[in-house]
């Protein structure tokens, strides 16, 4: 593969408390706030829409599946980033006392897809991840 041309995706996921996605989303996160209504909010996440739905009935996730010797949320989302846009997130992540998921680390050290992972949750349990490749090329290598 050359090169790799997306699209924005639109996700839009659940949440027990609409301010509390704003602090996470907008405030920990740095993704811009779009439209909003008392029940959902439209968050720039890295050029993609994702819509934090009022919905606390459907929160939280406990599922797994062993991936590199860790147990990744099976139900998440992310963003796959530059190498130096990920260490500076897991920088400033880690600073500001994120519990993660899972610590940020390599993961398929020396291996095809060899890529740079974390994994943390928003306040109403949802799985983020944020990833990086040395070379993006090798996003979908096996």
């Amino acid at each position: 593969m050359s090169s790799i041309s997306l699209c924005p995706f639109h996700l839009a996921f659940p949440v027990h408390d609409l301010e509390a996605a704003r602090r996470f989303y907008g405030g920990l996160l740095g993704c811009s706030e779009g439209r909003s209504s008392p029940d959902w909010i439209d968050f720039n996440f890295y050029g993609h829409q994702v819509v934090a739905h009022l919905a606390p009935e459907e929160t939280g996730d406990v599922s797994s599946n062993a991936v590199d010797g860790h147990g990744v949320p099976v139900r998440h989302f992310g963003v796959v980033l530059s190498m130096d846009e990920w260490e500076a997130t897991a920088e400033r992540l880690t600073k500001a006392g994120v519990d993660f998921v899972i610590k940020p680390y390599i993961r398929f050290k020396g291996q095809p897809g060899e890529q740079a992972t974390m994994f943390f949750r928003d306040p109403s349990g949802n799985a983020v991840e944020m990833k990086a490749f040395a070379d993006i090329n090798s996003l979908f290598e096996k």
